[in-house]
């Protein structure tokens, strides 16, 4: 597969792509390398980095393991876990994860370790262009750091808005938001993601990063309220899926009422929180959906409770992934789900096809030993499961049409 060959960029840079070995960063590499640019991936985990030379992809991503292969082939992409081979590209991208902390607040510290290693390795004229999901204000702080260093090194934040598993189509798809600490900052940025074939929206640096983190914010509040009306309607012995399929059918004002559903992954909760923390810990709506949202996992094993007794049950999860046809656990409520089962019940199976965990069991296994069945991610191998267990099924998924 290569995604635009046939259009190649008229002017190939060379281009270093820092946590290039993740989710986002990776996905941008391949593309970046397939229409032309020399890329170099730096990032810390020399294993992952062994997987990627080896031509082994290491999460799942559509389109990549065919693209990989050919970007190796071409000679222009590279991958090394230094930070010395900056210096010679024109364009730095940063893509490393930003994390919370324990009091949900944004963990700078790490940001800075890093960026000021990579401001160590720049020099006159380089772009330097941010993807991570950053705190407000943090782009127009980097560039004043730039200046004190008195580096001749442009700073742009342009925030990457891919669903994981799809970012080598959505890198064009979807507008791209450009901003720069400089008109020419935004200008060369904007221009790197045009030649993409991306069209491109420029704002200021904190109307780019508050743009991220409404629109994560927006997605996970919206799924809080989904799950809110789940639990209303379940202790008053009413079916939410049929209630959701009345008022959205042909009825345009509630398309955007999303179904319930685990609201998990390491972007939703952790961008709401940083929101949150720019507004002074008050964000009342995030705050919230995050009460709603995490509790759905205990809400539906005390609903089980009030029926059955799983004190002396096996209860099998179905996908322990973020979200349906995904290998990405991380910040999966699937996982808190089987910790409350462990205190709650005889027995806990997980079994999911895209994660390999030698804790967990087939699914014909699962399905054998369980005595009753919570579905955790809507992955297409769940679809037209035929079993005579129960199934709790929040997604309302199994029973919806392709």
């Amino acid at each position: 597969m290569s995604v635009t060959s046939s259009n190649p960029v008229s002017n190939p840079l060379r281009v270093a792509v820092v946590g290039g070995g993740g989710h986002v960063g990776l996905p941008l590499a391949l593309y970046l390398c397939d229409v032309g640019h020399t890329v170099t991936i730096v990032d810390t985990n020399a294993e992952g980095l062994q997987d990627i030379a080896a031509g082994r992809m290491p999460f799942y991503e559509r389109g990549a393991d065919e693209l990989l292969p050919s970007c190796l082939a071409s000679g222009r992409f590279k991958m090394t876990t230094e930070v010395a081979p900056l210096r010679e590209q024109d364009v730095v991208i940063v893509t490393i994860g930003t994390p919370v902390d324990e009091y949900l607040d944004p963990n700078v510290r790490t940001f800075d370790r890093v960026l000021g290693g990579v401001l160590d390795q720049m020099g006159a004229g380089q772009l330097l262009v941010i993807r991570s999901t950053v705190f407000p204000g943090v782009t127009e702080r980097l560039g004043r750091q730039v200046a004190a260093r008195g580096l001749d090194v442009h700073v742009s934040y342009c925030p990457e808005r891919i669903a994981q598993g799809h970012a080598l189509t959505e890198l064009t798809k979807l507008p791209q938001l450009v901003s720069g600490c400089t008109p020419e900052a935004a200008e060369r940025a904007g221009q790197l993601f045009r030649e993409l074939g991306a069209e491109v929206i420029e704002l200021t640096p904190v109307e780019a990063e508050l743009a991220k983190l409404f629109s994560n914010s927006y997605r996970y509040i919206n799924f809080a309220i989904s799950n809110q009306f789940y639990m209303l309607a379940e202790r008053h012995g009413a079916d939410f899926d049929r209630i959701h399929e009345a008022v959205t059918r042909d009825y345009p004002r509630m398309q955007g009422f999303a179904r319930a559903g685990f609201a998990g992954g390491p972007c939703l909760l952790k961008d709401t929180m940083q929101l949150a923390s720019f507004n002074h810990n008050l964000l009342t709506l995030g705050q919230h959906a995050m009460m709603v949202n995490e509790g759905l996992p205990r809400f539906l094993i005390d609903q089980l409770k009030a029926t059955r007794n799983l004190r002396s049950e096996t209860v099998g999860i179905l996908g322990m992934a973020f979200k349906g046809n995904c290998d990405d656990p991380r910040s999966s409520l699937s996982y808190k789900l089987r910790k409350v089962l462990t205190l709650e019940c005889g027995r806990v199976l997980c079994t999911d096809p895209y994660i390999r965990d030698p804790e967990f069991v087939a699914l014909e296994e699962c399905l054998d030993q369980s005595d009753v069945l919570i579905l955790g991610a809507c992955h297409d191998e769940y679809r037209g499961l035929e079993t005579s267990k129960p199934v709790v099924d929040v997604f309302g998924f199994l029973g919806k049409r392709k």
